[in-house]
Order: structure tokens, then sequence, then C-alpha cells
């Protein structure tokens, strides 16, 4: 996940617990609804649809409490296992990480009595906003025909997909969200993908129902505030509400409680960190909440708000919703972005000498403020930051410093990856300024200290090309002066034009600069500061603001296309879990989604 703030369950735990009590519209969509094959180990009453093991803990107490009220069981299909995400506890990265979330998933899920948990083995990256770039990674089409082939399989009267809509949130919960759309469509029509029946055995199945996970209303909190008829403010279509501080039979203990619990079981994700308080006060309980996107197996009308002036990405959305036949979802998708902030990089006759201080005449630019952007907020004191910046030669030099309180976990020199967990700085460049993901961006996050009293070092993260700086920035140089006592740090960095992926356009050049700030041992983090910080700021190119480069010209020959993106694809492979294979032999389902060997269906 976290994507820190992509609606992540993190986020909503301390937000406001949701508690479920189920809506009576819920309720009412399947009564009398026989399953139906009650005898096929594979069927599922609901199939929860996600990108990423936790996706469905913003759910979770939804459907543990459908399966205590109706007995109704719960499918969860995971498209990638996570292995672009961070570690809290360990230096497992790649596929080793992908495996021990599915452990954290299997073990999480089983608090709402959920059983099956199908993988498609789909490769998880960086944390981007774009559904086109995660679409090309995944390989779309045969991720939608592995969808709609569960569907089929498993035979649920629901199905819930996460939120589809672009802004601030994760590419891959998009895309997931997409697929679950279209599969919903598509499963019951025996025209698409008909080799899943002609030759895999499986019958054409069309859900009953079709929600979609709805952030917007998590700030409501009590029992009162389930039980009245909502609209969602974009698209019109009615809202569900889910209320938390239902009881569980089972744990004797609210559902909200049994959630925090449950998302205690991430702790690669730095969950397992939370404290295990929850209010007892149902005021202070919130709710889950779904867009109701389809009733009866047939699509809900909206009206059509068009909106002008589309940036790419956005457009993009619209021209889905449209293909779909579901334009409303696009209604209001582009927030109204504000103004970028804007400077000049002065051109310095000097390069400014690396050593974490000002020396005369080395940033004769303005000291520029980085503002809250995500987290607590705080006091000056226990977080603020500025950055200066000046441009000598082909170089580009800034000098951020940070006040802190408290310093974070000092990661070890080899535990670069995901530099959010602690105290850090990143920058983020886009050359031409005109990105629409950050694949063709040079970004660039900087520890300014790490463990067994070592000095700062850097990485590329979420980027055009990823991995340790020596490696994949090998001209780019920094230094840190951290105080003693501890009250902050600075940090100075050399940046080499010639390593960001395309020539910069003087007048065009964008960028961000942002500090973490973590004030525990556990490899969490706090505070967010940005200098432009609107939305997911340091993935959002279209946030970025712009930073004029003072007399500047590229040399001649360097190329203005950015270079193909360097993007991780290895993925953990259910052939190597053993909890999966046991699955697909007790259900009959195979692993992956794959293709199915013809077999009688009673």
């Amino acid at each position: 996940m976290t994507d820190v703030r992509r609606r992540t369950v993190l986020s909503t735990v301390l937000t406001g617990l949701t508690s479920v009590g189920l809506s009576a519209g819920v309720a009412d969509a399947a009564d009398g609804h026989t399953a139906p094959r009650p005898h096929d180990l594979a069927h599922n009453d609901v199939l929860f649809v996600g990108a990423h093991p936790d996706d469905e803990m913003l759910s979770f107490a939804t459907l543990g409490q459908w399966r205590e009220r109706h007995g109704w069981s719960t499918g969860v299909l995971t498209v990638t296992r996570g292995e672009g995400g961070g570690n809290a506890v360990g230096l497992e990265e790649g596929p080793a990480l992908g495996l021990i979330r599915e452990t954290e998933e299997r073990a999480a899920t089983a608090l709402a009595g959920i059983r099956n948990i199908f993988y498609l083995d789909k490769p998880d990256f960086w944390y981007t906003l774009s559904a086109p770039l995660t679409a090309g990674i995944w390989n779309e089409p045969d991720t939608l025909e592995r969808v709609v082939g569960l569907i089929r399989e498993t035979t649920p009267h629901t199905v819930i997909a996460m939120d589809p809509r672009p802004f601030n949130q994760h590419g891959g919960h998009q895309l997931a969200a997409r697929m679950a759309i279209e599969a919903f469509r598509t499963a019951g029509d025996p025209h698409a993908f008909p080799h899943q029946i002609t030759r895999e055995g499986l019958t054409a199945w069309q859900p009953r129902r079709l929600l979609a996970q709805n952030y917007r209303f998590d700030g409501l909190l009590g029992p009162s505030a389930a039980e009245q008829r909502r609209t969602d403010p974009d698209t019109g279509l009615p809202v569900l509400g889910v209320w938390s501080g239902v009881p569980s039979r089972a744990h004797r203990t609210t559902w909200a409680r049994v959630k925090w619990d449950a998302a205690r079981h991430y702790a690669t994700q730095g969950w397992a960190a939370l404290p295990p308080v929850v209010p007892t006060d149902p005021d202070a309980l919130g709710s889950e909440w779904f867009s109701v996107l389809a009733e009866d197996g047939r699509t809900l009308e909206a009206p059509v708000h068009e909106q002008s002036g589309l940036l790419p990405l956005y457009a993009e959305f619209r021209d889905w919703a449209r293909r779909v036949g579901m334009p409303w979802l696009a209604n209001n998708a582009q927030p109204l972005y504000p103004d970028r902030p804007s400077t000049t990089i002065p051109v310095v006759h000097a390069a400014p000498v690396l050593n974490g201080l000002e020396g005369e005449g080395e940033y004769p630019g303005p000291e520029l403020p980085l503002r809250h952007w995500q987290g607590d907020e705080t006091s000056a004191a226990d977080c603020s930051a500025t950055v200066k910046l000046s441009r000598h030669g082909d170089d580009l030099y800034a000098l951020v410093r940070v006040l802190d309180e408290r310093k974070g976990a000092a990661l070890a020199q080899d535990d670069l990856k995901r530099h959010w967990r602690t105290d850090s700085v990143e920058i983020a460049l886009d050359p031409r300024g005109a990105a629409d993901d950050t694949s063709v961006t040079f970004k660039t996050g900087i520890l300014p200290f790490t463990a067994a009293d070592g000095g700062p070092a850097a990485e590329r993260d979420a980027d055009n090309r990823q991995g340790p700086a020596e490696k994949t920035a090998p001209g780019m140089r920094c230094v840190s002066t951290v105080t003693d006592p501890y009250q902050g740090y600075s940090v100075e960095v050399k940046i080499p034009l010639s390593e960001l992926p395309a020539a910069a356009d003087p007048e065009r050049f964008a960028m961000n600069v942002l500090v973490y700030d973590s004030d525990t041992d556990d490899r969490t983090g706090q505070t967010r500061l940005a200098w432009s910080p609107y939305g997911s700021a340091q993935a959002d190119p279209y946030v970025w603001g712009r930073a004029r480069l003072e007399g500047y010209q590229p040399p001649a020959g360097r190329p203005t296309t950015p270079a193909r993106p360097d993007i991780p694809t290895e993925a953990a492979r259910s052939e190597d879990s053993p909890v999966t294979l046991r699955q697909a032999r007790r259900t009959g389902v195979p692993i992956a989604g794959g293709a199915r060997t013809p077999r009688a269906r009673g």
C-alpha cells in the first residue's frame, strides 16, 4: 500500500474506525438470494477486488458483519501481493516481500471469517497515480480476463470494487476498480471470453450488486450517520454506510476493534506499531461507505456533468467511463488544482561547497518554505523546513534545512528502499514540465543519517530509474549536518541535470521538495511537508511547482524525449505459496486465475 494517504486503512483507523452496522439497503439487496451451488467450495457470496494485500481493510468490518448477520461468505481477489511496498520489519523486498504480505493478508482477513484469497500474480511496483501506466505493467486485457473468470468461478451475488476515480489515489487501486467494474458488466455475457465457457467448463454469471468504496464520508461518526439516506456528491448515486460500533458475537467486541486488531497484522506496512486503543464511545466510531453502481445486475444511471480543460490522466478516465457505459463516474473527477508555486533558480559563478552549510553567494535566491502536506500538524520546532536552490553550469544544487525535535529510526545503508519510513528529504524533478506520471521524472530520497553512525544515503524511487543513487545517479552528491544535541539537520545535494531522463526545459522545468518526519523508532512516519503541498504531492507532477532555470541552455544533443522507464516487473508467484496451492486444491480454482481444466459442474 501506500501509499500513505491513498485512503489506506492507516488513515481510516486513525481518523474514524469503521464499525459495521449493515444498512438495510445492503441487506435487502440479497435477501432471498440462494447461492447457485452451495456445495461448490469455489463459491463466495461476496467478492472483493483489490490491488494489494490490505486493500480489503477499508471494507473489513462490513465483510465481517455480513458473515455474522447473513451468513455471507466473502472471497478476496488481490491482483498483486504488494511487493512494491515498503517493509517496516526487515530487508525483504520484491517477491520475498510479496509472500510475507500474503501471510499478513490471510491472517488479517481470517478475523472476518475469510478463507479464500485469490491472487493474480501481477507485479506491484512503486506508488503511482497512473492507471494507464499500471495497465501496461499488468497486461490489462489478461487481467480483465482473469477477473471475469474468477467471478464466473466464485459466482458472487455482490462485487465490491475500490474507488475508480483518479485523483490522489494509487493507480493500482484505480485499475483494480476498473477491472472489477468491467468484469461485473461482462461476466454474464457468454460472448465475452467464450473459451472460459466452451473449453474450461464455466458458465456466464451475472452478479446482482456492484458497490464501490467511497471515501467522501469518512468524517461522519456515530451510529445514526449510516442510517441516513445519502448520495455521492459528484455522481448522485446512492451511498450506503455500514457503521462500526456493532458488536461481533464471535469476537465479543465491536467490529471497530476487530478491524483494528486485523490491521495490526500488516507489520510490513508499519501498522503493528498502531497503539491498540479503540474508542468505546459510539459517537467516536465511523462507518464504511459504498457507492451503489449496479442493482439487480443492471447499472444505475446518473446525470452526466462534463468537465472541460481536462489534463491527460483525467481525460483518459473520462474516455474509459464512457466506454464502459458509465460516463457519470467521471463527473468532477479532476479537482480544481491550486496555482502552482513558482520560483527562479539563479545561476552562480562558483559551485557551492557541499558541506551542509550556506556559504556566501552560494544560494542567492529566495528561501522557499515547505508547508504541511499530510499527517500530524505540528509546531515549527517539531517539524519545519525550507529549501534554497541554485545552479552552476549543468548542476542543480539544493540546501534543505529541517527543524526537528526527535530523530526517527536510523536505517541501514542497505535499507534505502521507501525512504518515507523515517526522517528524509525527497527532491522530485520534471525536466520537461509536462509529465503525466513520475515514470518520466527524476526523484531522489535522501536519508540525513543512517545506522551505525553512518552519514547520509540516497536512492531513487518511483521514477524513471530506481535504486541506490551511486548506481542510478552516479554524478549526484549529497552531504548532511545533524545537530548535537539533536534539533534537526540540513541536507545539501548536487544533481547533474544530465542525470535527468530528458533535457531540462529552462522555462517549463518543474519540481517539488518534500520532507518526511518520523518521531518513532518503528519506521513509520508522522508528518509530511512539501513546497507544493496538494493531493499526492510526491507522485502528481501536475502539482509540482515551476522552477525557471535562469540562463540555462541544455547541451546540444541531449534528448528531449524522456528515456524509457525502468519499472520492476518481478512478482511473487502463487506456485511458491504453499497456502495458495492448498487453497487451489480445496476449491478447485486454479492459481493466479489461470485456465481451468474442464470438469463437471453440479
